[in-house]
């Protein structure tokens, strides 16, 4: 008997609320229109139902109409068309800004959180090690003048960089999210086969530099970008005969599209006088290396699945030289990632500047570039 008068209840109750919304939409019609009546009414006969299951039997219809009156009322507050309008579009932007964050904004905002961690050291460059590196010319000329060891050297090296930066500012400098870093990155080449010789580093190249890197509000779609300008000295360490060095000013515009990124760093040297004698301390060791190395390097990277691939080339238009580094890297275990590396054309080193050979080589990645 208990259950037959809750069903009464419930089909007296929907005819009571299908009657009250048929007068509400007549009286209101004028005020606003149909649809948003109608929905409002649905949320009620729906809240007035499910309030019905829970209710007490003494319980009137009246009281459960204004309880759930009252619950609609606190749940949806009024918002104007224009709060509307501003909400939507927050929701918008910051739908847009998760899209298009792209792999040099992910690995920006990872260093970031442990930049100023003394326990983590933040990469710069790639840091690699490539065991058998192999050269189809080693470039003999400058050791067979300033050397007794020139013809034990070997075709096949160990080549392998490490590269690091430093943040200088713990707070923004002039814009929100800049960075002034110094950088440091060290590549050498290894005579670690030679057999009748020391097995000595052939050359290493030691590149210091000071950079201050900021994102630009320009972007079109899902891209980003942003700015570098820094200087920079590279040398090769070497007393008189195999020194190289030369001294940059750099800029650097980065863009990024979601797994893909692209550099263009245009640079200006810095002139040294010219050498009154080759083997004078002070002066320009290589005075025709933008004839090689030219005035610009672009980079590009793109990354898929677990892999990274990456091409990085130098070029002289004016003379037609140049070179172009190409590379792959690949999951091993751990944070241990296969590296595979092939360079060709000039400017490998500073002391191959105006040498020109084919490389490849393949060992391991501690760091990708993205």
């Amino acid at each position: 008997m208990k259950q037959f008068n809750r069903y009464l209840s419930h089909l007296i109750l929907m005819a009571t609320l299908t009657t009250s919304q048929v007068m509400a939409e007549e009286t209101q019609q004028t005020q606003q229109p149909k649809e948003a009546t109608q929905s409002e009414s649905d949320e009620l006969m729906l809240c007035v139902v499910e309030e019905l299951k829970k209710a007490h039997d003494s319980t009137t219809i009246a009281e459960l109409k204004d309880l759930c009156l009252d619950k609609l009322s606190h749940s949806a507050p009024e918002v104007s068309e224009e709060e509307d309008d501003v909400i939507d579009l927050a929701e918008l932007l910051s739908s847009d800004e998760e899209k298009s964050e792209g792999v040099i904004s992910r690995r920006t905002k990872a260093e970031a959180s442990t930049a100023f961690n003394p326990f983590v050291i933040t990469p710069h460059k790639m840091n690699y090690i490539l065991p058998v590196s192999f050269t189809d010319r080693i470039h003999l000329e400058p050791y067979i003048q300033n050397t007794d060891w020139s013809d034990e050297l070997v075709e096949t090296e160990t080549k392998l960089q490490l590269s690091f930066k430093v943040p200088l500012n713990t707070s923004d400098l002039f814009v929100k999210d800049d960075r002034l870093f110094f950088g440091l990155n060290l590549k050498s080449w290894w005579q670690v086969y030679s057999d009748n010789i020391s097995k000595p580093f052939r050359v290493t190249n030691y590149q210091p530099e000071f950079f201050y890197t900021t994102p630009l509000a320009l972007s079109v779609g899902q891209t980003n970008s942003a700015f570098a300008i820094g200087i920079e000295h590279q040398s090769n360490g070497r007393s008189q005969g195999l020194s190289r060095s030369w001294n940059r000013i750099y800029l650097d515009w980065l863009f990024e599209y979601h797994d893909f990124a692209l550099s263009f760093k245009p640079w200006y040297r810095i002139p040294e006088e010219q050498k009154t004698d080759p083997f004078a301390s002070d002066g320009d060791d290589n005075p025709d290396i933008e004839d090689f190395m030219g005035y610009f390097q672009l980079g590009m990277a793109y990354k898929w699945d677990e892999y990274e691939f990456h091409l990085i080339g130098h070029q002289n238009f004016s003379t037609m030289r140049g070179g172009a580094q190409l590379g792959v890297t690949f999951p091993l275990w751990g944070r241990l990632r296969g590296y595979l590396q092939y360079f060709g054309g000039y400017g490998e080193s500073m002391i191959d500047y105006n040498h020109s050979q084919h490389r490849i080589g393949i060992g391991f990645a501690l760091t990708d570039l993205l």
